[in-house]
């Protein structure tokens, strides 16, 4: 990241690659807020790859540092659809041809849970597996 910009600088970045920013804290962790354009009953996947294309191609050019990144994806103020992070690791993981985009998107899936999910005493969703297990691609 160059001397001058503001992590925050990263909104307008998100919102070129077609991601509908309600907020970001751009400390550490980086934190994201955006509006889904698909309002189902599931995160969508191709929007969580979008935002992070967007960050991917910053911190490739220099212009971002990553950090840990927090995605919240609303369908509406105030109506939480899902949540999804991915660390700082594994951006420079992948920057540096460590893993691949196929290893960095499953990372993130992995941590993608569904508001609607209910999670029973144990941690454990409805079905039994861990809350935080995501679906699969």
């Amino acid at each position: 990241m160059t001397g001058d910009e503001q992590p925050t600088e990263v909104e307008p970045t998100l919102r070129s690659y077609g991601i509908s920013v309600e907020a970001v804290d751009g400390g550490d962790p980086l934190e994201l807020t955006y509006m889904t354009a698909f309002p189902g009953r599931e995160v969508h996947h191709g929007e969580i790859g979008r935002a992070l294309n967007a960050l991917i191609d910053r911190a490739e050019a220099d212009a971002w540092d990553p950090v840990r990144v927090e995605g919240t994806v609303i369908r509406a103020p105030g109506d939480v659809l899902g949540t999804w992070h991915a660390e700082a690791a594994w951006f420079e993981e992948l920057i540096a041809y460590e893993i691949s985009e196929t290893e960095f998107s499953t990372r993130v899936l992995e941590t993608l849970t569904h508001a609607d999910e209910p999670v029973e005493d144990d941690g454990s969703d409805a079905d039994g597996d861990p809350a935080e297990a995501g679906d699969e691609a």
